[in-house]
């Protein structure tokens, strides 16, 4: 049965139904595909998220993960140099410098701006614990 629609009259203003054309669903399931790869397609430098294992990460490391997953990841990508609200952390040591602040990228620049944060990020200082900052660290040197 097609689709119905109402329409108003010109002259009399009464209500009368007027028949639509029926949807064609190849065409249009071939449209919603066309959508969901262009979707797809748009978010190519994405990865699967990767187990602890197939990372190769050792306890600190894996600990440290447990930390970036619940406080840096919703302002860093571990694994893309885009950012969110901060930069993408993607090699973030494998650069001579940090890319927003031209800090050095070592140990020392990165742990204080944990502790003590820098322009827009906060400091974790006063919820992280050393060991806490140092297997963040050991993360951050995998990606």
């Amino acid at each position: 049965m097609p689709l119905q629609t109402r329409r108003r009259g010109h002259i009399t203003g009464e209500i009368r139904l007027v028949d639509r054309q029926t949807i064609n669903w190849p065409t249009f399931l071939l449209m919603i595909a066309a959508l969901i790869t262009l979707f797809v397609a748009s978010g190519c430098d994405v990865e699967r998220r990767k187990s602890d294992a197939e990372l190769g990460l050792n306890t600190q490391q894996a600990a440290g993960r447990k930390i970036y997953d619940a406080e840096c990841d919703r302002c860093h990508e571990p694994y893309s140099t885009r950012g969110k609200k901060g930069p993408g952390l993607k090699s973030v040591f494998q650069n001579k410098y940090l890319s927003l602040s031209g800090l050095p990228a070592n140990d020392e620049r990165v742990s204080n701006i944990i502790r003590l944060g820098r322009n827009e990020m906060p400091g974790y200082g006063q919820k992280l614990s050393e060991q806490d900052i140092q297997d963040l660290l050991a993360y951050l040197h995998t990606l």
